[in-house]
C-alpha cells in the first residue's frame, strides 16, 4: 500500500528510514515520488558535436599504457590517449594512480567529463571499462540528507517499484492523456525515477508538470468559487450616469487600459458575489484615478469605502488627493496612528454612523474598536506589505465588502495566474499620453563626482534628488554605514549647499517618517536612503534617482525604485551606478537604460532572478512544484488554467465519473477554510 510506512520497502530499516524522514519521505508514496532533483546522461554523441567545456562522454580504444605522475602531496596525474572515430583523444585523471594497473592497451572504455575541444582532451570524472550501456546512459542524482547515498534511493526506489506500481491511482480522465499523449501516471513515476531515453524523460516530466499545475489551478479556482457564493446579495447598485459625470469631471481622459480594468470592477461591484481582485499597473498608470472612480461608485450605492495603505505619510498623501478629486461629494475622514484623543473618537463614530463616506488610513483602520456602518468597498493598495490577517481583518469590517488589492509592482502574467490563483487579475498596461518618460543611464563609479554635480545644478531649479545605497542582507551594520558614509561624503562635497536627509532600515517608524515628510515638503534637497524608499511616497519635486552599487539590485526593484522619480511636470533621470563583474549584471543595465515599461522588465526578471525575487522567498505564497517550472512551462500552466476552468464551470468533477479519482484527490488534499482569506 501507498500509505505504508517506508519501512515495509525491502531494505530499509530503522536507521535508513530515520535519515528517509529528515528528506520528508515517510511512506511508500513519498519515495516514490521523491523524483531525482537532476539526471547525469552519458549519451554518445560524434566528436564534431561535443562542446567546448560541457560534460560529455566519449568511447574508445587505449592506444598505449597509461603514463602516471606524482606532484605535490599525495597527488598524481594519470594520462593516456584513447582512438575515437579515428582521431587520438587525450584523457587526463588525477588523484586516481590506481587506475593505471585496470587499463591497458587495446582495452575499450567509455569515460566521462569536461571537454577541451581546442586540446581535443577530456579530463576524466568518471570511467568505466567496456563499451557504454544503453540501459546506464541516463542517471537519475536525488537530493540527499546526512548519510543516505544516491545508490541507496535508488536501490529503496526500484524495490517500491517492484511491488507497489501498481497501486498508483491515475488521476487525469483518459480523454486528456490522449489528448496531450500523456503517459499513465505509474508509467510516469517509473520513468522519472529510470528513463531508458531522453524522449520517454520528457514525455514523464510533461505529464507531472501538467498533472501539478492542473491540481493547482483546481484548488485555487475551487477556492474562489467558495469564496464568490459564500457572499451572496453583495450587488452595489451605482448611479451610472453620477459616475459618468465624476469621470467627465476629471481633467484628463481615461486610458483603454484603465477604462478596461474599471469595467472589469464596475462588473464584479454589480454582481451579487464578492469581489476579490488584484489591479496591478506601473508606476504613474493611473491606478488612483480607476479606485477613486470605484469608490465614488460605491457611495451612489449608498455604501461606505475604505482605503488602506502601509505608511502614515502615504495615507496623508492620499487623504489630500481623495479631497481634492471629491470636493463636496464626499465626506472623507483620515484614521492613522497618530489620529489621537478626541479627533480619534469623533472619527470613529462619523465612521459608526455613516458621517464618513470614505475612510483613508494605515492598519489603524482595522484595529477592534473601528466599526463601519456599511462598507461596501474597501482597497488595499502596495497589498504585498500587508500579511494575510490583516487583510483578514479589513474584510471582515462590513458586510463582505468587495475588496480590491492594487500593486506597482509589475508581477508577469505567469506569476499573477499562479500566486493570485484565487483572485482575479485587472492589469493597466499602458501610460497616460503625454507623460515624460524617465531618461536612465549606465555610469561607472569614477564618474559620481559629475553626477553630484548634475545633482547641484538641478537643485538650484528647485529639483531634488535620491542617492540609494544597496541593502546587504548580510549585514545590517554594514548596510547603514554604507547610508552613513555615504551622507558624509555628500555633507563635504556640497560644503551646505545642499541640505542632505538620511534614511535607513535601523530608524524608527515616526523617524522614516518625519524624515519623508521634510523631502516630501522641499526641506531636503537630496535624500540618501537605503531601499526603505522604494514603496509610496509622491515628491513630485524629486527629478534625479541615482542608484549606487545598481548592480546589487533586481530589475523589479530598480524599476520600482526608478518610479519615485517621474512624479511632477519636468523630466527626471535615474542613474545607475554600477560595475558588474558578470554578464548577467551587465545585461539587467542594459535592459535598463533601454525599457521603462516594467511588465517587460518583470519578465526579463523573472528569467534572470526566478519567482521568488517578486514577494520575498517566505511571504510569496508561490507553491513549491516537484516537476513544473512557472517560467519554462508557462504554456502548460495556461493550458491548466483553461482546463480547471471548464471542469469546474460545466460541473465535470461532480457529475462525469471519469473525474472521480481527481474529486477523491482534492477532497483529500485541500482544506478550503484555512485558504479563505
Amino acid at each position: 500500500m501507498l500509505s505504508d510506512p517506508v519501512t515495509t520497502v525491502k531494505g530499509i530499516g530503522e536507521k535508513f528510514a530515520a535519515d528517509l524522514r529528515e528528506m520528508g519521505i515517510q511512506t511508500v508514496e513519498d519515495l516514490l515520488y521523491y523524483f531525482p532533483n537532476r539526471y547525469d546522461v552519458f549519451e554518445i554523441r560524434p566528436l564534431s558535436e561535443l562542446i567546448h567545456d560541457d560534460k560529455v562522454t566519449i568511447e574508445g580504444r587505449i592506444l598505449h599504457e597509461p603514463s602516471l605522475h606524482f606532484y605535490g602531496k599525495k597527488k598524481s596525474r594519470l594520462s593516456f590517449n584513447v582512438e575515437v572515430e579515428g582521431v587520438a583523444v587525450k584523457a587526463v585523471m588525477f588523484n586516481r594512480g590506481f587506475a593505471k594497473k585496470q587499463l591497458n592497451p587495446g582495452d575499450t572504455v567509455t569515460l566521462t567529463g569536461k571537454w577541451d575541444a581546442h586540446r581535443l582532451q577530456i579530463t576524466v570524472a568518471q570511467y568505466k571499462k567496456g563499451p557504454a550501456n544503453e540501459q546506464t546512459a541516463i542517471q537519475p542524482m536525488y537530493s540527499l540528507k546526512g548519510d543516505v547515498t544516491n545508490y541507496k534511493v535508488k536501490k529503496a526506489v526500484r524495490n517500491a517499484i517492484n511491488t507497489c506500481l501498481d497501486d498508483i491511482t491515475e488521476l487525469l480522465p483518459e480523454r486528456y492523456l490522449d489528448s496531450y499523449k500523456l503517459p499513465d501516471r505509474a508509467a510516469a513515476v517509473s520513468t522519472m525515477h529510470f528513463p531508458e531515453s531522453r524522449v520517454d524523460l520528457k514525455h514523464a516530466r510533461r505529464r507531472f508538470t501538467y498533472e501539478e499545475f492542473l491540481l493547482f489551478q483546481l484548488k485555487m479556482q475551487l477556492l474562489r468559487k467558495i469564496k464568490r457564493e459564500s457572499t451572496t446579495g453583495n450587488a452595489q447598485h451605482y448611479e451610472a450616469a453620477s459616475l459618468n459625470a465624476f469621470i467627465s469631471s476629471f481633467p484628463f481622459s481615461l486610458t483603454q487600459a484603465q477604462q478596461k480594468a474599471l469595467n472589469q470592477i464596475l462588473a464584479d461591484m454589480k454582481s451579487s458575489y464578492r469581489m476579490s481582485r488584484l489591479l496591478q499597473g506601473d508606476v504613474g498608470s493611473g491606478k488612483t484615478a480607476v479606485a477613486e472612480v470605484c469608490l465614488y461608485a460605491s457611495i451612489t450605492a449608498g455604501k461606505q469605502g475604505a482605503l488602506m495603505v502601509p505608511t502614515e505619510i502615504l495615507a496623508e498623501q492620499h487623504f489630500q488627493s481623495l479631497n481634492n478629486t471629491f470636493g463636496d461629494k464626499a465626506s472623507i475622514v483620515l484614521l492613522t496612528g497618530s489620529v489621537k484623543g478626541k479627533k480619534r473618537k469623533e472619527t470613529i463614530q462619523a465612521i459608526e454612523n455613516h458621517e464618513a463616506d470614505i475612510v483613508v488610513g494605515t492598519h489603524a483602520l482595522i484595529q477592534a474598536d473601528v466599526q463601519f456602518n456599511d462598507l461596501g468597498f474597501a482597497i488595499v493598495d502596495e497589498q504585498h506589505r500587508f500579511g494575510v490577517e490583516q487583510r483578514r481583518a479589513l474584510r471582515e469590517k462590513g458586510l463582505h465588502p468587495d475588496v480590491l488589492f492594487m500593486t506597482a509592482t509589475p508581477i508577469p502574467r505567469t506569476l499573477a495566474i499562479t500566486a493570485f490563483g484565487d483572485m482575479d487579475v485587472s492589469v493597466i498596461d499602458e501610460m497616460p499620453s503625454g507623460r515624460k518618460a524617465i531618461e536612465t543611464y549606465w555610469a561607472r563609479e569614477n564618474t559620481f563626482e559629475r553626477i553630484l554635480q548634475f545633482i547641484a545644478k538641478r537643485a538650484e531649479q528647485g529639483e531634488q534628488a535620491y542617492v540609494i545605497c544597496p541593502l546587504i542582507e548580510e549585514s545590517d551594520k554594514l548596510d547603514i554605514q554604507n547610508a552613513v558614509d555615504l551622507y558624509h561624503q555628500l555633507e563635504e562635497f556640497y560644503s551646505g549647499s545642499q541640505r542632505i536627509g538620511l534614511m535607513h532600515g535601523r530608524l524608527t517608524t515616526d523617524e522614516k517618517e518625519d524624515i519623508m515628510r521634510q523631502f516630501a515638503n522641499g526641506d531636503v534637497d537630496v535624500l540618501v536612503s537605503t531601499t526603505v524608499v522604494e514603496v509610496g511616497v509622491n515628491v513630485t519635486g524629486a527629478t534625479i534617482m541615482v542608484i549606487y552599487d545598481a548592480e546589487r539590485f533586481g530589475l523589479s526593484q530598480l524599476h520600482q525604485l526608478r518610479g519615485r522619480v517621474g512624479r511632477g511636470e519636468k523630466q527626471s533621470y535615474c542613474i545607475l551606478i554600477a560595475d558588474p563583474k558578470g554578464e548577467t549584471g551587465k545585461e539587467r543595465m542594459r535592459i535598463m537604460t533601454e525599457t521603462n515599461n516594467g511588465f517587460e522588465l518583470s519578465e526579463q526578471d523573472l528569467k534572470l532572478r526566478g519567482p521568488g525575487d517578486f514577494f520575498g522567498k517566505k511571504q510569496s505564497g508561490l507553491p513549491e512544484f516537484k516537476v513544473a517550472d512557472m517560467i519554462h512551462d508557462y504554456r502548460a500552466l495556461e493550458t491548466a488554467r483553461r482546463d480547471a476552468g471548464e471542469m469546474i464551470e460545466n460541473g465535470m468533477l461532480d457529475n462525469d465519473p471519469s473525474f472521480q479519482p481527481l474529486q477523491i484527490y482534492l477532497e483529500n488534499n485541500t482544506v478550503f477554510h484555512e485558504k479563505l482569506d
